[in-house]
């Protein structure tokens, strides 16, 4: 994973740690596989449209006992429970039981379970399952990506035919953005309008394993949720893709950043300049200052 800031060297056998992970992952994985389809208990979250589910619930619980058990002296930070465990021991685990709760309450199954163990405040290590197809994929910081056969995810050398110019894109954004934010509205204009086609999918950790596996050629971020970040950050990183800050400058995928703080550009390499550059134009306009033409 690319970063000029290391994250402090782990003190937990990272082997051992994704093991645990992937299956806490998986075991939420084929709950949520086999009860998706059927009737769900659905409640508005505060005062928006975001909905959490008795699915959602039963997937935590599952997740919260199994890292709890296997890492008593570390923290976790979880969708629905927020913060819970041991505060000083350095560690923290991320954990996003059904990402795409809103998807799976409409009756369509897009949808991702994903941890993410983070050293300090940084990720060292990411779990993403796929409960509908069954597959897992993870990351290491600075040991790579894997896929679901086990073998090295990384990036294709070349977009897919057509795309150079015009590259699929997904959008994410946090549930606290209004609908005439003065940055989320024009940039979503101008990347639907200089790119091919700009995903919304509901569930941002799908998002990034698309990225990783080359799918898509780049994810915008705006004011994003906590948990929807770290282990698809590390996992897109490991497997080729760069990421900046909305502004250009380097991006720490950090457990402290505020929300006003998490907007990045996430793309294949090559990608990257032409997404920076409309972010750039939307922040000048937002501020008041001329926009190059």
């Amino acid at each position: 994973m690319n970063s000029s800031h290391p994250a402090p060297a782990p003190l937990v056998d990272l082997i051992e740690a994704g093991r645990v992970a992937a299956e806490a992952a998986e075991a939420a994985g084929d709950l949520l596989r086999t009860r998706m389809t059927g009737p769900l208990d659905i409640h508005l979250k505060g005062a928006g449209v975001d909905v959490v589910t008795d699915l959602d619930l039963a997937c935590e619980e599952l997740i919260l006992e199994r890292i709890g058990g296997a890492f008593p002296g570390h923290r976790i930070i979880s969708e629905e429970a927020g913060a819970v465990g041991a505060a000083g021991s350095g560690f923290t685990w991320l954990v996003d039981p059904l990402d795409g709760t809103n998807n799976v309450a409409i009756g369509m199954p897009v949808c991702a379970v994903g941890l993410a163990l983070c050293a300090g405040s940084l990720p060292v290590l990411g779990v993403v399952h796929e409960p509908v197809s069954g597959r897992t994929w993870r990351a290491v910081r600075g040991e790579g990506a894997v896929g679901p056969d086990g073998t090295r995810l990384r990036l294709p050398d070349q977009p897919r035919p057509g795309r150079a110019d015009k590259p699929v894109l997904a959008w994410i954004q946090g549930h606290d953005v209004d609908r005439d934010d003065e940055v989320a509205v024009p940039l979503k204009t101008m990347l639907e309008r200089h790119g091919g086609r700009l995903l919304q999918l509901w569930a941002p950790l799908v998002a990034w394993v698309m990225l990783a596996r080359g799918d898509i050629d780049g994810i915008v971020g705006y004011r994003p949720e906590l948990v929807d970040l770290p282990a698809g950050a590390l996992l897109a990183q490991e497997a080729g893709a760069e990421l900046r800050a909305l502004d250009g400058g380097p991006y720490r995928p950090s457990i402290e950043l505020p929300p006003a703080e998490r907007g990045f550009v996430a793309a294949r390499p090559e990608s990257l300049g032409r997404l920076l550059d409309t972010a750039e134009a939307v922040l000048d306009l937002a501020a008041g200052l001329p926009v190059s033409p």
